[in-house]
């Protein structure tokens, strides 16, 4: 990737990680690596998951009890580990999907004081 590039990228803000990957996890079993593109491809590109901040991510998730993990065998025809939503991870993305929409919301209030005085 180009410099040019890499400065368009957005780092993703502390926290929202988790609900990414919960999200990414709802359509199904995935390998690690595919998480991450499927975020940055989602994403128009604009977001990038590096490995460093994904894998502890993933073992954070599976503590927690939102994923759990299993070895199989990718696409590649490579040993892998493949991360599935459980149930309690499925209460807690729609738990998190809530908390994030009121805080983009309150941020917009923000950024956009006029635009929400119109609308009421």
């Amino acid at each position: 990737m180009s410099t040019k590039e890499e400065k368009q990228r957005t780092e993703l803000l502390q926290g929202t990680l988790d609900l990414l990957i919960l999200r990414t996890l709802l359509l199904g079993p995935v390998h690690g690596h595919a998480i991450a593109k499927a975020i940055e491809y989602n994403s128009d590109e604009v977001l990038q998951v590096e490995q460093g901040s994904l894998y502890p991510a993933l073992h954070r998730l599976i503590k927690r009890g939102w994923i759990t993990a299993e070895e199989g065998i990718s696409e590649n025809n490579r040993r892998a580990k493949f991360y599935r939503l459980t149930a309690k991870g499925r209460k807690q993305l729609a738990l998190e999907t809530t908390k994030w929409d009121r805080f983009a919301a309150a941020i917009g209030r923000i950024l956009r004081p006029g635009e929400q005085e119109s609308k009421s």
